[in-house]
């Protein structure tokens, strides 16, 4: 996993920031979530910047993260971080909308400032909902997400916060949506009862829902029988392409960090829970064949 220092060196600016300690020395993306879900982020990330390297956590032995309390999710979060920071890494997506709503504000306003200012960790709350304005037609927006991530209110904070009452949000709690996927069930016809049912509960907060935001990174292995029983003319937003367009803008704003950032072309695969049940259950998510290592991180 060797960091190419002609192409790390290639301009003024990358000469500023970097010190040759840094090249010299694997910075990988972290990127996290509690368990599968996030490889559907990484998936579209390695498609959109291939050249960066990738280390990839998945704290699949206390998943689920939706129905925990938020100073649980919080604290899980920070030590898979922590963990991903010492790796080398010092820029981290929390590719994981319960970790994103309910531990990402306090990670970066609370606990960077003390561990590294320098370092920072994004989520994918944001860049969906900085999309989502400029899909939704009439300002009625769906949201399925777990209960966790439904009970913090994170997306109609977001929205209100950025697009004030031109938007309105309609939150559906999916309890089996995660199950269904987990348990290689989501091409089965027991997932047709519990897709058409959510549904069928959001649509009946709003006739009106124009646009709906998939906010769980599970749910796009559940695309097709979405697509299916969702009616005609709601536009159905998955977050893996939104966030890697995000991630690849912000890197090109802020080349001090896009020089940090090792490029060797290569991922890594981590994961709290055994090891070849992980690889077993990546390689539904990723469609090829996926190693991986087992670690503690509590």
């Amino acid at each position: 996993m060797g960091v190419n220092v002609a192409d790390m060196l290639d301009g003024n600016e990358c000469r500023e920031f970097v010190t040759l300690t840094e090249l010299l020395h694997s910075s990988p993306i972290g990127v996290f979530d509690s368990g599968y879900g996030g490889l559907t982020i990484l998936r579209e990330i390695r498609k959109r910047l291939p050249q960066y390297d990738y280390l990839y956590l998945g704290d699949n032995a206390r998943a689920p993260y939706g129905v925990r309390s938020f100073d649980v999710v919080y604290r899980f979060t920070l030590e898979a971080v922590r963990y991903l920071f010492n790796q080398g890494c010092r820029l981290v997506i929390l590719a994981c909308n319960t970790a994103s709503a309910k531990a990402l504000r306090s990670i970066q306003q609370n606990d960077l400032p003390g561990i590294d200012p320098s370092r920072r960790v994004l989520g994918v709350i944001r860049p969906t909902v900085e999309k989502v304005g400029g899909i939704t037609r009439n300002g009625n927006i769906g949201i399925f997400g777990t209960p966790g991530t439904i009970q913090s209110r994170s997306y109609e904070i977001e929205i209100e916060k950025m697009y004030g009452g031109r938007c309105h949000t309609y939150g559906q709690a999916c309890p089996m949506w995660v199950p269904l996927v987990e348990n290689e069930e989501a091409t089965g016809d027991g997932a047709d009862f519990f897709v058409k049912k959510y549904i069928t509960q959001l649509l009946a907060q709003c006739r009106e829902i124009d646009s709906v935001i998939l906010g769980c990174t599970h749910y796009p292995l559940l695309i097709d029988k979405i697509r299916h029983y969702m009616p005609q003319g709601i536009e159905i937003i998955e977050q893996g392409g939104i966030v890697a367009e995000s991630l690849a803008d912000y890197l090109h704003r802020h080349p001090e960090m896009e020089c940090r950032c090792s490029r060797g072309g290569t991922v890594k695969y981590l994961t709290t829970e055994n090891a070849g049940r992980f690889g077993d259950m990546a390689s539904l998510f990723l469609q090829e064949q996926v190693s991986a290592a087992h670690i503690d991180i509590s």
